[in-house]
């Protein structure tokens, strides 16, 4: 008279649900605030750096990749080759900017 065959059908979702709303929670919660964080300070530093030179996008680009790679120094080997063109000053100018965009702003 009781039929308990519902009760079996579908397997128990509960971790699966528990495990997902734990990860949108973290995205919440940590990642989309440091990404916002991440997005300003990149934001900041392109600015800074297109008011003081005038280069193509790609090279900005280029730029600011091996600025993040190397934690806001320009290597020897990217000033020897890729942006020559930059004088030691304009090089010391755009790594303050970029410890200004991603360190001291918290």
């Amino acid at each position: 008279m009781n039929d308990t065959a519902d009760f079996y059908r579908f397997f128990d979702a509960t971790p699966h649900a528990e495990f997902l709303y734990a990860c949108v929670q973290r995205t919440i919660d940590q990642d989309l605030p440091r990404e916002a964080r991440f997005l300003r300070s990149f934001d900041r530093l392109r600015s800074g750096v297109e008011n003081m030179i005038d280069m193509p996008e790609r090279t900005l680009n280029s730029l600011l990749g091996f600025l993040q790679q190397n934690e806001g120094r320009l290597s020897k080997r990217a000033r020897d080759n890729e942006f020559s063109r930059l004088t030691p000053d304009e090089v010391t100018k755009i790594e303050e900017l970029d410890q200004a965009a991603f360190h001291d702003s918290g």
